[in-house]
């Protein structure tokens, strides 16, 4: 598998980079109860749900946490919830490595020689990047793709023609969009509520190939200490290339002392406050 998380010298590389195009204007509102609502959500997430892994390589832009963020990555992922993540500095080694099966995480940071064992995916990335996404969630985002409801009917609202709401789990929903009445629904849009209890958003767009190459994520009602609006570009995209279980494992190092959650928060590469106004 080929390095993944590719990113510049540190994690957030403080910059001056704006955000980009104001977020699309969801639909509001009780609407009127839609009866085509799970078709229209088969029809918006049959080809993702059929992608068994994706890698890609990602640029960053945007604010988390006061920093202004701009950054080269890749990344991979395999569904239901197994994700890697490694930050390589141009030279020497990783800044950190990241992988995540269900709910059960490590980080690795090789320059320290201190790791971070089962840890929760959501609750070790927003201390290291300020965004609570877990295993589950990157696989979900970058594949811009979700799943109907596991219990219970579905329940989608109507906007006219071209706007169908589906509720989904934790209080979150989706949003489907169509470009007119004959064309295809496309999910465009997820809010998301973390377990942390933190909501977040996910825009999707240009799309290639039934995929989504843009993806904005961004707070939903956060404290400004926490907020977050990133701007994610995707090129490089491969779908179904096979990963070993292995990708999803890291080897501790003889020796490898133990950083907590707080310490990491404190510590990390976003420790050092910059405004992002």
């Amino acid at each position: 598998m080929r390095a993944l998380l590719a990113f510049a010298p540190v994690l957030m590389v403080l910059t001056s980079v704006a955000c980009g195009a104001s977020l699309v204007r969801l639909p509001s509102g009780p609407g009127f109860t839609a009866q085509d609502g799970a078709g229209a959500l088969q029809q918006a997430t049959g080809p993702c749900l059929a992608i068994r892994t994706l890698t890609a390589e990602v640029a960053v832009s945007g604010s988390a946490d006061g920093h202004r963020v701009r950054a080269r990555l890749t990344a991979g992922v395999s569904p239901p919830a197994s994700a890697r993540l490694e930050a390589v500095a141009p030279f020497g080694q990783p800044v950190f490595i990241f992988v995540a099966t269900g709910t059960d995480a490590t980080l690795l940071l090789p320059r320290d020689n201190r790791v971070l064992e089962h840890g929760r995916p959501d609750e070790v990335l927003d201390a290291l990047t300020g965004v609570p996404l877990g295993a589950a969630d990157l696989h979900d985002t970058l594949t811009g793709c979700a799943s109907a409801p596991a219990s219970g009917p579905l329940q989608a609202r109507a906007f006219g023609d071209l706007w169908r709401v589906v509720a989904a789990g934790h209080d979150g929903e989706l949003y489907l969009h169509r470009a007119d009445a004959n064309a295809s629904w496309r999910l465009v849009a997820v809010i998301v509520r973390s377990s942390s209890g933190r909501p977040w958003r996910a825009d999707y767009s240009a799309f290639q190939d039934n995929l989504p190459h843009a993806i904005r994520l961004t707070s939903v009602a956060s404290p400004a200490s926490g907020a977050f609006d990133l701007q994610l570009s995707l090129s490089q995209v491969e779908v179904n290339v096979p990963l070993a279980a292995d990708a999803f494992r890291v080897k501790i190092p003889a020796g490898a002392g133990p950083i907590t959650l707080e310490e990491l928060r404190r510590s990390g590469p976003l420790a050092s406050k910059t405004d992002a106004r």
